[in-house]
């Protein structure tokens, strides 16, 4: 069976691959563009880019009902565990570790990343997954454009999963670039429509990505899901 991802709304998304759920940056609760709650996604794994709260809300409620490990930078490691949380796993920018899985590497990102309390949350980071199979994926998380992506795409990434809401992330314009610096066979746009300052169109950016590249662009709606 291949890799399967699931987006949940805003930059919330869930991959299964090999028998294993893995749940990146749970935002469910008072999260408008949510397609499900947070007491009824199951998660073997939870990864957390960086700190902010629309990324992080949920970490620790989901890890504790589920028993699932929770990944992420040091520093946010540090404070899940003061909060309760029992199982978690530190990584760092640039380093990776070979999970039950698959190998994931913490990539740069372009953010900020302080918790919810105020508390330094370290740097904010992306997400490269070798699964088990091979497949390769990479999640920009929360990020402006960085000439690194070039660096990235020189792994021959099968699937990028891209912010394009603007404001607080890359808007069209540079997501488009991104995909033409990281060439992936297949894209899907993300973090946008959950608040006015990140409303864009989709389907138009989707629509330039194939005219202006050989990518393809999948447009998912809150809650749908695409297979490799």
């Amino acid at each position: 069976m291949g890799l399967k991802y699931i987006w949940y709304g805003h930059g919330t998304s869930g991959l299964e691959t090999g028998g294993y759920k893995v749940l990146i940056d749970p935002y469910f609760t008072d999260n408008p563009a949510a397609s499900a709650h947070a007491d009824e996604v199951e998660a073997d794994f939870i990864v957390v880019s960086h700190g902010h709260g629309d990324h992080i809300a949920d970490a620790v409620a989901i890890a504790g009902r589920t028993g699932a490990l929770v990944i992420s930078n040091f520093e946010i490691v540090n404070w899940l565990t003061a909060q309760g949380v029992e199982k978690t796993h530190p990584q760092h920018i640039g380093g990776g570790f070979k999970h039950p899985f698959g190998y994931l590497k913490l990539t740069q990102a372009l953010h900020g990343s302080g918790l919810p309390d105020g508390s330094y949350g370290g740097n904010p980071a992306g997400i490269l997954l070798t699964t088990n199979a091979g497949e390769k994926v990479y999640l920009a998380c929360d990020t402006g454009l960085f000439p690194g992506m070039t660096l990235i795409g020189e792994e021959g990434i099968d699937l990028a999963v891209l912010p394009i809401g603007d404001n607080f992330t890359m808007g069209p314009d540079d997501a488009l670039r991104a995909v033409k610096m990281i060439q992936p066979k297949h894209v899907i746009p993300v973090h946008y429509n959950t608040w006015p300052p990140i409303e864009q169109d989709p389907h138009a950016w989707a629509a330039r990505v194939e005219a202006e590249t050989s990518t393809q662009a999948h447009v998912l709606k809150p809650g749908e899901s695409f297979s490799l």
